[in-house]
């Protein structure tokens, strides 16, 4: 607990002794009570005077002020301390409440490294992250955090992400890795390239991404802010009203009427709901914070909640983004024998082919028995590998030196080999569906929202494939980015006029329509300026099924929203009525202010007992 709250929790309880003592008849009674009012009353007091000074006259504090200090002009010292000694108690829940559920995301922004080992001058100095260039090596030692982002020149290890990620399987990690900077270094020592400076980090990025997002406000939180505004004055001159009209008109009893005004003011705070409101969507964005989900404010959170239609992106988003070969089908020969001549052929090129032939193959190349290498634009390759005439490409490769070949009915990149003018078979090499995307979409039709559709500049069939797969609603294929805002443009017009559509790509060239949507969302795009910029919520790994699980925290942070506003403006409206009728006294007025506050408070704060997913 901080200090502060500590140092307020002592003087409540010293407040609440001399109350307590004040019962006992002795003649020090009122001297008593004065001692206990100045103790839990100066500051509110002092923030009164303060803000009628700035102009801002009709808020809580003035509402205690004017309360209490009327109870000791008629006499009742006890109820003006309880007043001032139980609105301080809701003070200090609702202070442990923000604390409570700050906490989630203070625990996000302890990811901030105090240091980094650089090497320079031949060794490794100590210096502060802010100090290292871009292209100089550091050191990671284990359980240190990775103070920068870059590639690993050397060492292995499994690197802790959950400050991150929200994951709880340790990542592992090796040479040519890339890191993000906040992750922490479970094992060995790692000799890392510093991929640029600490002001364009991952880490400085979330952070700036975590301040800001309590500057967007929610619907809801400005209606709270405007009720109050409106609503505060009315009551202050409701309670004036109450004073004055009876004793004037009725000549009732001046002395009951103004303890009536004064129980009317004391009840009328709209603490619960200026507290709990805001409270619960911190508390739902702390809870997604941890989940390694980042909402960019509580407008977003809201929004959520009513999301219809979602969009995905293909590539990255819903598959893995990266091509990998999936099966070798050979023709009077071995798999290996035939990956061995496809990869030899394709060692010298660097097309997206080439890399996924070399990474599946994972031996040492002999470049010695590659000769005559001609590259066939559109088509293929031609190359001599140990003396034999090795052709590897498409079905116009074949057909310009007329092999016989049978032709693959697999969706994906299919290349056909053939050696010594013989087909001896093909490799497919494709995308793979993340097996997260499966899991994700079933969750969204669960939850019985209008449509799922995927939009994709891919070919038609392999679309087609996917989307079968994964059981879409809606796709639309070989999308110019122009054409992905033309399909946006007409999915928006679908939804209804509460409704929200939802896109979700990686972030790097879906810019243009994650903008457009009502809630743009970038996947595992936290190291991409265009992610941080344009999406309003950024999920921290490149899992798909987070959203569904953002979506369920912003209904469940509703519908808290909702109760707290029902119960809070219900109880109010009951016991002003009582205190204008003189049922309810200013000991029930306290207690239902207060009372209400703290019940409130702990009901937003169910958010943070969310269980945290994987």
């Amino acid at each position: 607990m901080p200090p502060k709250m500590k140092a307020k929790g002592l003087k409540i309880l010293a407040a609440a002794t001399l109350f307590l003592l004040s019962f006992i008849p002795f003649q020090t009674e009122n001297l008593l009570l004065i001692l206990a009012y100045i103790l839990v009353g100066y500051e509110i007091i002092y923030k009164a005077f303060r803000n009628i000074l700035k102009g801002k006259i009709f808020d809580e504090n003035f509402l205690m002020t004017i309360a209490t200090l009327g109870a000791f002009a008629i006499g009742e010292y006890k109820e003006a301390v309880a007043v001032m000694l139980f609105y301080q108690v809701g003070e200090w829940f609702q202070n442990y409440a923000v604390d409570k559920s700050r906490k989630s995301v203070m625990d996000l922004m302890n990811i901030r490294p105090d240091y980094a080992w650089v090497y320079r001058n031949n060794e490794f100095q100590k210096v502060s992250p802010d100090e290292v260039k871009k292209g100089e090596t550091i050191l990671v030692k284990p359980g240190e955090k990775i103070p920068l982002d870059g590639i690993i020149l050397d060492g292995i290890s499994s690197l802790d992400t959950r400050a991150l990620t929200g994951e709880v399987v340790p990542r592992r990690v090796q040479k040519k890795d890339k890191v993000l900077n906040g992750c922490i270094n479970k094992e060995g020592l790692l000799k890392i390239k510093v991929t640029g400076e600490f002001s364009t980090s991952t880490v400085s990025k979330i952070l700036e991404l975590v301040e800001n997002a309590s500057s967007r406000k929610s619907e809801s939180e400005n209606f709270i802010s405007k009720f109050a505004r409106y609503y505060t004055p009315i009551v202050v001159l409701i309670a004036v009203l109450l004073a004055v009209i009876p004793p004037v008109f009725f000549h009732a009893s001046p002395t009951i009427w103004l303890y009536r005004a004064l129980s009317f003011l004391v009840v009328s705070c709209p603490c619960a709901l200026v507290i709990s409101i805001p409270l619960s969507f911190f508390g739902g964005l702390g809870a997604a914070s941890k989940m390694g989900i980042l909402i960019k404010g509580s407008n977003y959170l809201e929004a959520l909640a009513h999301t219809e239609i979602i969009v995905c992106d293909k590539t990255g988003t819903l598959t893995e983004g990266v091509f990998q070969v999936q099966k070798i089908e050979p023709v009077d020969i071995s798999a290996k024998e035939l990956l061995k001549y496809a990869t030899y052929a394709e060692y010298y090129s660097n097309h997206p082919i080439s890399m996924s032939l070399k990474e599946a193959y994972a031996k040492r190349i002999d470049e010695k028995k590659i000769k005559e290498i001609q590259e066939i634009s559109g088509e293929g390759i031609m190359a001599k590998i140990a003396e034999k005439k090795v052709l590897v490409g498409n079905e116009k490769l074949m057909n310009r030196y007329k092999i016989k070949f049978t032709k693959s009915k697999d969706v994906g990149t299919t290349i056909y080999i053939a050696i010594d003018n013989t087909f001896k078979g093909t490799i497919l090499i494709a995308d793979k569906i993340k097996e997260d995307s499966y899991k994700a979409i079933n969750a969204f039709k669960n939850s019985h929202l209008k449509k799922v559709v995927m939009l994709t500049g891919d070919r038609e069939n392999i679309s087609k494939e996917v989307a079968e797969r994964l059981q879409l609603d809606e796709y639309h294929a070989e999308l110019l980015p122009q054409d992905k805002v033309t399909e946006m443009t007409k999915l928006l017009t679908q939804k209804t006029a509460t409704g929200k559509l939802l896109f979700v790509g990686d972030g790097i060239n879906d810019a243009p329509v994650l903008a457009m949507a009502d809630i743009g969302v970038a996947m595992g795009g936290i190291g991409s300026d265009a992610a941080i910029e344009a999406a309003d919520v950024v999920i921290m790994n490149d899992k798909l099924s987070k959203i569904d699980i953002a979506i369920q925290l912003s209904k469940n942070t509703m519908n808290i929203v909702k109760e707290n506003i029902v119960f809070a403006i219900a109880i109010k409206i009951l016991v002003l009525i009582l205190c204008a009728l003189g049922r309810a006294s200013m000991w029930a007025a306290v207690f239902a202010d207060v009372g209400v506050s703290i019940l409130a408070i702990l009901n937003a704060l169910r958010i943070l007992k969310i269980r945290k997913e994987c």
